[in-house]
């Protein structure tokens, strides 16, 4: 795990290796495991995504963007998911609403990140 700031933002990035977020339940072990960090954001990396996370109709990216919102906690993904916006018109739209806020961020990397956040 490293944490940083990025436009005031406290940042704490998960490790590429660890657990799927597979789930509700995966989301809630994710705040525990940054709990006590003071993290604003959390940066989960795509290589840590369920295979059927970024699937809108699984419904698993939208309950586990519920359970960040709930506990005030912004969320970003980072990495290359490309090719799940191509497979989906919808993921396509919801990626591109979500870059009129701050609370929940796609971004291919750190640097991208910090260029959604100014």
């Amino acid at each position: 795990m490293q944490s940083y700031e990025l436009s005031g933002i406290r940042i704490v990035e998960l490790d590429a290796a660890g657990f799927l977020l597979d789930s509700e339940a995966a989301a809630l072990d994710v705040m525990g495991e940054i709990y006590g960090t003071g993290a604003d954001m959390v940066a989960i990396p795509v290589s840590r995504l369920a295979p059927e996370f970024l699937d809108l109709r699984s419904g698993m990216l939208g309950a586990v963007i519920q359970k960040f919102t709930n506990y005030q906690l912004r969320i970003a993904f980072l990495g290359d998911i490309s090719e799940a916006i191509a497979a989906s018109n919808a993921l396509r739209d919801f990626v591109r609403e979500t870059r009129r806020g701050s609370a929940i961020v796609f971004a291919t990397d750190r640097a991208e990140l910090a260029v959604l956040l100014a």
